[in-house]
């Protein structure tokens, strides 16, 4: 009995504090496949940039990418064949920083295909647009000691 009184006292203190309305409706939205169509910069000029610690622009433009929000679970794949090619699995969460702004993150985590991260390195990239056709990422690293913005354009291809 008393481990069903603390298990529901759990159960009732995450459903009061739950998912905000908005990261629950983003997630639906998430959900399916989407390409990623282009990557710009907020400069112009010429950059050698490798995201997720994995590889080139130029490699992933045009990646296929699938989430599956109801596991928080996803992979892209990279078919360039001047490309080291293949699926790249990943775990992700949607996290609302300020309501009143509509500002949210988006945490990236690769994984091996059974869930693991090997280096347990993750990426926060701000998720600057969401539709049900259209997705940007943020993400502002430092260059040369300069905020430097890479942004990732999605499209939607199917649910």
């Amino acid at each position: 009995m008393k481990k069903f009184l603390i298990l529901a006292v759990i159960a009732a203190t995450t459903f009061a504090c739950g998912t905000p309305k908005t990261v629950q409706e983003s997630r639906k939205v998430i959900k399916g496949y989407w390409s990623l169509d282009n990557i710009t910069y907020d400069s112009s000029g010429t950059y050698n940039v490798t995201l997720f610690n994995d590889t080139s622009v130029e490699c992933i433009e045009g990646s296929s990418w699938r989430f599956i929000p109801n596991n928080n679970t996803g992979n892209y794949t990279v078919d360039n064949p001047n490309c080291p090619t293949g699926e790249r699995n990943f775990i992700f969460t949607i996290q609302e920083i300020d309501p009143t702004s509509g500002l949210y993150d988006f945490l990236l985590k690769p994984t091996n295909a059974k869930g693991k991260s090997e280096t347990n390195a993750g990426y926060r990239l701000r998720l600057a647009q969401l539709n049900d056709s259209s997705m940007r990422w943020e993400q502002t690293v430092n260059l040369d000691g300069k905020p430097f913005k890479i942004n990732m354009n999605f499209s939607k291809i199917q649910d």
